[in-house]
């Protein structure tokens, strides 16, 4: 109602309009009950599903609505049950028009007008009634308890291995609709309408009201409706968010009792430098495939409620950014503190905090990367497929596996747009500087760094590049996101 009704229309009567709704499709009894997701999440009925569907539609007041099987899927009691909803929408004084195949004799029976179609051409419009009327005078009358719509789908239909002499028969039944008394009706009824002076324009824009506006609520309007139904798709699944979280925490208590209780010797150097780029590699891969699918699944919903004038491309897109950003801060927190004193990395308080908030950029970013796929992507399979070998190059040039000065020059600018390097080059600072003393524990022929300043000087890194490390990982969660945004207003106004 939010982003469907007029933005001149005051917030309690589209509340009044809601309620309306709801009492005339029958929902008061699931109003509280969770839409669900199929074979995930038990919510609603099929037929309460068709009839939310159409309670959407309705509460614009259309006068002409076009229902594309709104039976299938369901059984014979629900397709019944959402059939006697749209009478009742047509006794409103509605037009309703409907495409179905194979109704019940229930259901059959409450249309007003049949429209029987095969080959692309008009085989009988008109009463149900003149329809039986209509095929007893082709000498093919509908036996007596048989369900008419079953009849005439089986007089009409193409049999395999007989397509010649069915398209035949089919042909010669449209001539004679063409030329009976119901054809000859339809033509002079067509004739006058094209004659009238009724005209597009007056269908549109009738008494003034139509405002020529895309979008009938206004930005902020769109982004508070938008908000709230993402943030209602991210805690619908508790199960899911409590999963992540122990998954996390059980991540972090693995890694805690693998490298527990690390000195500041050689080898403790060699472990807590692992440590802290194996937290990257846990946090990229964890929070990616959580997100790989999120636009690519949802690109039908977005591409048709945008076409519908509902929302803005930037609106859906920062409502699901912000939807989800809480579970993208818990997860690193938790991460950080499992481990951290178990390994034994760098005690001072604030040093825990800072290690938090590069985890979170590093997260955001690779939320971002993760984005940007999906955004690319046409099918949530392909975004999965491509997303793990994807994130291989920007790992490989983290500093870690490879020297930033041994880099070959052509592939230097993998190294400044990797997150990997500015996240382990701050996570290596904030454990390392200001160590004065590490214990030398290797053969004297060993290299040996004496102090967290060596330690860094090895990997090239400088200890002043914290606050710059952290302001590329917050301009490259930016610029994922920028281009996964981009990505999307290319693809809704493609589809436009």
């Amino acid at each position: 109602a939010l982003v469907r009704m007029d933005s001149h229309i005051p917030y309690k009567q589209r509340i009044k309009r809601v309620e309306e709704v709801m009492a005339e499709l029958g929902l008061n009894e699931c109003e509280n009950t969770l839409i669900g997701i199929r074979g995930r999440l038990k919510g609603i009925s099929g037929g309460e599903m068709k009839r939310l569907s159409f309670a959407s539609e309705v509460l614009t007041n259309p006068s002409l609505m076009f229902c594309d099987e709104p039976t299938s899927g369901l059984d014979s009691c629900m397709a019944l049950n959402v059939v006697q909803v749209l009478k009742r929408l047509a006794q409103t004084g509605k037009t309703i028009i409907c495409t179905v195949h194979q109704p019940s004799s229930e259901v059959f029976a409450m249309f007003d007008k049949l429209l029987l179609m095969a080959e692309g051409r008009v085989a009988f419009l008109g009463t149900r009634e003149e329809a039986s009327g209509f095929f007893t005078s082709l000498a093919a009358p509908c036996p007596h308890n048989y369900n008419p719509a079953d009849y005439f789908i089986q007089f009409l239909a193409v049999l395999p291995g007989k397509e010649e002499s069915c398209k035949q028969a089919i042909n010669s039944i449209c001539d004679t609709f063409e030329k009976s008394e119901f054809g000859a009706k339809l033509t002079v009824e067509a004739t006058e309408m094209t004659k009238s002076k009724f005209t597009y324009s007056d269908f549109f824009f009738h008494n003034g009201n139509h405002h020529n506006k895309r979008y009938k609520a206004s930005w902020f309007s769109q982004f508070r409706a938008v908000l709230w139904r993402s943030w209602i798709s991210v805690i619908k699944e508790p199960l899911l968010i409590k999963v992540r979280v122990l998954h996390t925490l059980i991540t972090g208590l693995v890694i805690g009792a693998i490298y527990f209780g690390q000195n500041l010797d050689q080898d403790g150097v060699m472990n807590i430098n692992g440590v802290l780029y194996l937290s990257l590699i846990n946090m990229t891969y964890q929070n990616i495939i959580c997100v790989v699918n999120v636009f690519c699944g949802e690109l039908p919903l977005l591409l048709r409620e945008h076409k519908n004038g509902m929302y803005r491309t930037d609106v859906y897109f920062l409502s699901k950014t912000l939807a989800e950003m809480p579970i993208f801060v818990l997860i690193p927190v938790i991460y950080v503190i499992t481990p951290y004193f178990l390994v034994g990395l760098n005690p001072e308080l604030p040093r825990l905090f800072i290690a938090m908030g590069i985890l979170i950029l590093v997260t955001f970013v690779a939320v971002g990367f993760g984005y940007f796929i999906s955004c690319m992507c046409s099918s949530v399979s392909l975004a999965l497929t491509l997303a793990p070998p994807l994130v291989i190059p920007f790992m490989l040039f983290g500093g870690f596996f490879l020297n930033v000065r041994s880099i070959p020059i052509y592939l230097k600018w993998l190294s400044y747009v990797s997150w990997f390097k500015y996240g382990n080059e701050a996570l290596m600072i904030n454990q390392w500087r200001g160590i004065e003393q590490i214990n030398c524990t290797a053969p004297i022929s060993s290299i040996c760094p004496r102090d967290g300043h060596t330690v860094l000087e090895m990997f090239d890194f400088s200890e002043g590049d914290l606050a710059i490390d952290m302001l590329v990982l917050l301009g490259l969660a930016c610029g994922f996101r920028l281009l996964a945004y981009i990505s999307l207003v290319i693809k809704t106004y493609t589809f436009d």
